[in-house]
């Protein structure tokens, strides 16, 4: 009697573990198909095959070029930072200086992450155009559609990528007390229901006029998790910084990463402290070295990239209300001038931290800067392009810095 229930209960708890086994396998398989879902919807390929690099003279008079440059711009005002030149993805110029901790006297090298402020705009524009070309969101469809709680009727996501949105920046209307208490961090998770609760109303009418608003980009971020079922980090990680072997690139986390993260200094080496805005993102907060951008801007050229009808609507201007040469496209800035050259560009600034990120297409030349010691002189890396086509800047002289 006795062998006849130990049997049972031995037969019992088979079964349950066979029972649980299967459903973990099949939990795990369903894991599995979705990443590999993922994948291949979503993920930036890298260029298949590698583009020539130029003669070792050419090269070499570049360099002497580009170093006479930086040591009439950068080295007197005691730049700390990372620039890098490239062309055809074979870097021509790198220099790495200062210090990613000043108090540690920790050094910035080819493998320290810096925080790139605006220019991540570029990346999370990126991200959602991978969702567009995957046919899992449309251009033109209206923000509320995907983010339910959203306040405004008539908002789309092309407006958020273009800032034409009349959405007020998040940074001033949480200036008000009875909006937000600035002794808690501000995340991206509270932003609708803010400008829901408290009637933020848009500067004007979706569509009407362009407005570079940081407010944009943190909304689409939301999307990207609404759509990815994943977080911001996570799907930043998966959708482009693991595909492309972008190792020291990451989406900052205030909780995790203030004590290791390279710090941001005023120009007279004093540290900025973090605040309460410090752990939004889509508008900011990926660190990254300028190798890591350098294989994102290559792969932006591979066929694979984006379909050739949605890449023409990346690099077309939509703002014409001003006259001059500036405009934006989907996640870029650009200049433009009347015989059809343009230069494609983003800057960024967040406390001390300044960076530039240059795309000359036609050429397929790559200029980036990064410096965590304030300096407008990042943005004067845009006047090195006149070294590899027909841009109309002077390295002899102080051109106007354009942001």
């Amino acid at each position: 009697m006795i062998l006849r229930i130990i049997h049972k209960i031995a037969l019992i708890s088979l079964i349950i573990f066979l029972f649980v086994s299967c459903n973990s396998d099949k939990k795990k398989a369903l894991k599995t198909k979705e990443q590999n879902k993922i994948g291949s919807l979503y993920r930036l390929q890298p260029l298949e095959k590698e583009l020539p690099d130029i003669s070792k003279a050419k090269k070499n008079q570049l360099r002497y070029k580009i170093e006479k440059f930086y040591q009439k711009i950068y080295a007197p005002n005691k730049f700390s930072g990372s620039i890098l030149v490239a062309k055809n993805g074979h870097i021509i110029y790198e220099k790495y200086v200062g210090k990613a901790n000043f108090e540690k006297k920790e050094p910035i090298t080819a493998e320290t992450p810096l925080h790139i402020a605006s220019m991540s705009k570029v990346f999370t524009a990126t991200a959602i155009l991978l969702l567009v070309d995957s046919k899992k969101i449309t251009l033109d469809q209206k923000v509320n559609t995907i983010i339910t709680d959203f306040p405004y009727d008539n908002i789309t996501i092309r407006q958020l990528l273009n800032h034409r949105t009349g959405l007020r920046n998040y940074s001033y209307f949480t200036e008000n007390k009875l909006v937000w208490n600035k002794r808690e961090t501000l995340t991206n998770s509270y932003l609708v229901s803010l400008m829901k609760v408290h009637n933020i109303n848009l500067e004007f009418n979706p569509d009407s006029r362009f407005s570079y608003c940081n407010t944009n980009y943190a909304i689409l971020a939301l999307i990207l998790e609404k759509i990815t079922k994943m977080d911001y980090r996570t799907a930043m990680k998966k959708l482009i910084f693991e595909p492309l072997n972008m190792k020291n690139t990451y989406v900052f986390d205030l909780k995790k990463d203030a004590d290791t993260a390279s710090q941001s200094y005023k120009g007279n080496l004093v540290r900025y402290p973090f605040n309460h805005l410090d752990d939004i993102y889509g508008d900011k907060n990926i660190y990254s070295t300028p190798r890591d951008v350098l294989k994102f801007d290559m792969a932006t050229y591979s066929p694979a990239f984006l379909n050739k009808n949605l890449l023409k609507e990346v690099y077309k201007g939509y703002s014409y209300e001003s006259r001059g040469i500036r405009n934006y496209g989907l996640g870029i800035r650009m200049l433009e001038w009347e015989d059809g050259k343009k230069l494609f560009y983003h800057n960024g600034w967040w406390h001390g931290n300044t960076s530039a990120y240059v795309k000359l297409k036609d050429e397929k030349v790559t200029l980036i800067c990064i410096s965590n010691k304030y300096t407008r002189c990042t943005y004067k890396l845009k006047v090195l392009s006149s070294l590899f086509g027909d841009y109309p800047f002077k390295l002899e002289t102080k051109d106007e810095v354009l942001e």
